[in-house]
């Protein structure tokens, strides 16, 4: 893995504009990095990213065989128990799942460690699938990397291809919440793929779903919504008042209810439970338990529930905070892991993560951030393989 500078397009701008990247600066910030780039050769991505990440997406989908046969583990992951049994009717009867991704630290030797499964509503997947590939292909027509360079992006083929697979008669909406611009961006985006792939597709707001005679959740023109894609949490559901809705399963979510146990921070310590030592697994143990990390090494806490780094805190050998991230989930019971530092290149960490589409791996996006703790606002950075 090598990062080196590159050109920014002097059309940039207007490149993102045409291309509904409205987000590309992020509170007059750059989100969207092209002064520099980073360069794999094809072995890299397939032995260090690609497999491994396969291996650890099938070691996840046995986990959550197991947890809905165990109610203590279920509740040791604080999902309520108002929706075991929907979510264990999720998992049973194959309800399909669309995507996810892996955060990963990798210095380029020992093999990456699996840092959390974005499994539920991860970002950046916009720029990894489409806006990083666009890229590409302008950087190799005007000769700033390889002319055969390529990159590890398989991302949106696999996305159609996957619409295609659980396409019905049944419109299938896109929701998130208003005020997002973010969100509202890759939700156009899935909805573009939808609609390559054949099928009927629909947007509402989370905030302007209604609720129709027997309990079913309705549109604007009080259809009845028999499937939708959420890019919403599911554990925000389970908390919302038509939360209890969830039970009756009278409508097929994407991502389905057993996701909520991927979602979940407490994957890590089970995880490393069931598969102790594994080479892409960091140590990692629920608050309370015997800590499972050799007396002087750094830790991370990080609550169940956490999204981009919120309330997460680092601390050193002897107990020391080194880097703490505010956020809304202070309350939330939290779980321990190994502390593994990321790979710093000039004053930036780099995160790597790993797409995975219809439990196969698909990509990878990059991010960067000043801190070691990556959040929603951490810089994208594109990538290309060479070699």
């Amino acid at each position: 893995m090598l990062r080196h500078e590159v050109p920014v397009r002097p059309a940039l701008e207007r490149i993102a504009r045409e291309h509904g990247f409205d987000f590309h600066i992020i509170d007059d910030e750059i989100y969207w990095d092209e002064s520099r780039a980073y360069r794999f050769t094809l072995r890299q991505i397939e032995d260090q990213i690609e497999k491994p990440t396969a291996e650890l997406h099938q070691m996840c989908l046995e986990v959550v065989d197991r947890v809905i046969k165990d109610d203590g583990l279920l509740d040791q992951l604080a999902i309520p128990a108002l929706y075991w049994d929907a979510i264990a009717e999720s998992w049973r009867d194959n309800d399909p799942s669309l995507y996810g991704r892996m955060d990963f630290v990798w210095c380029g030797k020992d093999p990456v460690k699996l840092l959390e499964y974005n499994a539920d509503t991860p970002t950046s997947l916009y720029e990894s699938a489409y806006f990083q590939w666009l890229w590409l292909e302008d950087a190799r027509r005007s000769g700033l990397i390889p002319r055969d360079a390529d990159q590890y992006n398989n991302i949106q083929d696999k996305l159609i291809a996957r619409f295609a697979e659980i396409r019905d008669v049944n419109p299938l909406y896109f929701c998130c919440c208003k005020d997002t611009e973010e969100d509202r961006g890759t939700v156009l985006y899935l909805e573009d793929c939808a609609r390559q792939a054949g099928l009927d597709t629909r947007f509402i707001y989370i905030d302007d779903l209604g609720l129709g005679v027997g309990g079913v959740l309705t549109d604007l023109d009080d259809n009845v919504i028999r499937q939708a894609f959420k890019l919403y949490p599911l554990e925000w559901m389970m908390r919302d008042e038509n939360g209890p809705l969830l039970r009756k399963r009278s409508e097929q979510w994407i991502e389905p209810l057993w996701k909520s146990v991927l979602s979940n921070k407490g994957l890590l310590p089970l995880l490393w439970r069931f598969f102790p030592g594994h080479p892409n697994l960091l140590p990692a143990w629920f608050d309370g338990e015997t800590p499972v990390v050799s007396p002087g090494m750094g830790y991370v806490r990080k609550p169940l529930f956490s999204r981009e780094g919120g309330n997460v805190t680092i601390f050193d050998g002897q107990h020391n905070m080194l880097v703490h991230e505010e956020g809304d989930y202070a309350n939330e019971p939290m779980i321990y892991q190994a502390f593994s530092p990321l790979p710093r290149f000039g004053d930036s960490y780099t995160l790597i993560g790993s797409w995975v589409v219809d439990d196969e791996a698909v990509g990878m996006g990059i991010r960067e951030d000043i801190s070691l703790i990556t959040k929603d606002t951490s810089r994208f950075v594109p990538h290309y393989i060479a070699g």
